[in-house]
């Protein structure tokens, strides 16, 4: 088994690396460019549309490595409208709202391929809870529709500097990988393996200073397959975390969405509208570079990762602890206590 999850891995990385350039050459010949200016922090027009790469090596080393069953398909299929809805997006720029529709009903496909949250484990909980005994089985529907629609968008507010999205989905990926691998759920653990080789593969081009970005259809999709897959492989088991798991994984996009949305409602403002208060902006503004501050962010993520794994192990103490540390450096740089990072920002640059 390890074999084969070492082949998908490098397969996917190498198509990767041979599919990046050319969705650069269709970037610029389909006209999806990032311009500067405004809350854009790059400083010359940059192709976008390095999302279909991650989706031509993901579904190519999947199609190659993988038992194909109706939970691929269906995840296959809703993917593939997520990414034309993204692929248009780069180009041509959809209403927020009409996105949000396109998202909804790519996740309301995944419904006609056995994709629901029927059945949650959850922590502290020695029976997984079930909906449909509770004959409450829209709301296992509407709780699946809920999770990968909010991943989607969590990944897509990552999204804002080179190499940021990417790395953190690779981290996520990874810690799925253990937790898939762990509970015996091979065909999740390895699509996880070949999200994560895509994606290092199309990191060779989008780490600072990037030369393409995944664009809107690369954030969504890859939101997209992550809620999948952990539907797959980590919500049908009350041997791990379950839901909380891939949660806390994602901790630190998730508090940054969370916290845009507190900040655009207190302001009057519409959820949907972009602004420059997000994690990375915040370190920017503190003087850190696009290296550093992704850097840090990664450390942040992975901080959350190990959360995850303690508490998968039952180490909750340990858990709480790290999470504590890291919640008070998030609240440290979304609350603009810009004193402390700009004399953390200092002593990287010496």
């Amino acid at each position: 088994m390890m074999n084969g999850y070492g082949l998908t891995f490098l397969m996917a990385l190498v198509i990767a690396v041979f599919a990046t350039p050319v969705s650069m050459r269709l970037a610029k010949y389909w006209g999806a460019i990032a311009y500067p200016g405004g809350r854009h922090i790059h400083r010359r027009p940059i192709p976008r549309l390095g999302g279909l790469a991650i989706y031509a090596a993901f579904w190519i080393a999947a199609y190659y490595t993988q038992v194909w069953d109706k939970n691929i398909w269906g995840l296959f299929i809703g993917s593939s409208i997520i990414m034309a809805v993204g692929i248009w997006d780069d180009i041509r720029e959809i209403r927020p709202l009409y996105k949000l529709y396109w998202q909804i009903a790519a996740a309301a496909v995944l419904i006609f391929f056995d994709f629901s949250m029927n059945s949650i484990s959850l922590p502290f909980l020695q029976e997984p809870l079930n909906f449909d005994k509770l004959h409450l089985g829209i709301v296992g529907l509407a709780l699946m529709l809920f999770w990968v629609v909010g991943l989607v968008n969590t990944v897509n507010v990552s999204d804002g500097m080179d190499g940021l999205a990417g790395g953190i989905c690779f981290i996520v990926a990874i810690l799925l990988f253990w937790s898939a691998n762990g509970i015996q759920s091979f065909s999740a653990a390895n699509l996880t393996l070949a999200l994560a080789g895509a994606l290092l593969g199309f990191l060779f081009f989008n780490f600072p200073p990037a030369r393409v970005f995944m664009g809107d259809s690369g954030s969504m999709f890859l939101g997209y397959i992550i809620g999948g897959i952990s539907i797959m492989g980590l919500l049908k088991t009350a041997t791990i975390l379950g839901l909380v798991f891939p949660l806390l994984i994602l901790g630190m996009p998730v508090t940054d969405l969370t916290f845009a949305i507190i900040r655009r409602k207190l302001r009057g403002q519409s959820i949907a509208m972009a602004d420059r208060g997000h994690l990375h902006h915040r370190l920017l503004d503190a003087g850190f570079t696009q290296r550093h501050a992704v850097f840090l962010m990664y450390g942040i993520s992975a901080c959350f990762g190990m959360a995850a794994v303690l508490g998968a192990k039952g180490q909750w103490i340990g858990a709480i602890i790290v999470l504590l540390v890291v919640f008070a450096l998030l609240v440290t740089i979304l609350m603009r206590r810009t004193d402390k990072l700009i004399g953390l920002s200092r002593r990287q640059s010496k």
